[in-house]
């Protein structure tokens, strides 16, 4: 593939990956702003969503999993963990098997909110499924597999 070529798609899917991510947050936004817990959500950004949805589908789980998880330093986990627990969304516990771990849930005050803004993204994209037909949804989940086993290969690399 010529490098124009190649440059020219990685351009096209880079901004197409970003229309998705901005559909992403209109969603969330919209929930948050019909929600009665919007002092709660108010202002969360895209890492901060990413971190709670993380939370939330691992369930208790600790800071350093978590830093994994989501590709940033601890540090940054941590910040970023303490604003959200400033704001109610996340708790940190000590394990009770290891005391010197502590745990990252989501606050039970929080899970209904959660689970009414994951409900609202896979809604969108489950009508975003209908609208492009579902032999090309598969089709995109083959590439996507693909890409996950490329990116998979490149962090492997000595």
């Amino acid at each position: 593939m010529k490098k124009n070529e190649s440059q020219r798609l990685a351009r096209y899917i880079m901004t197409n990956g970003k229309v998705i991510q901005d559909r992403i947050i209109h969603r969330h936004v919209l929930h948050i702003s019909q929600g009665e817990h919007k002092s709660m959500y108010r202002e969360l950004s895209m890492a901060q969503l990413h971190t709670v949805m993380s939370v939330h589908n691992h369930g208790e789980i600790t800071m350093t999993e978590l830093s994994a998880l989501t590709m940033v330093s601890p540090p940054s986990a941590s910040s970023m963990v303490d604003r959200l627990v400033e704001k109610g969304i996340l708790v940190r516990e000590r394990c009770a098997r290891d005391r010197r771990k502590v745990m990252v849930k989501i606050s039970p005050k929080a899970v209904k909110g959660i689970e009414r803004i994951e409900s609202a993204i896979l809604h969108s994209f489950a009508n975003l499924m209908g609208k492009i037909g579902y032999e090309t949804a598969h089709k995109w989940c083959e590439v996507l597999d693909k890409v996950r086993d490329a990116i998979g290969e490149e962090e492997n690399l000595p």
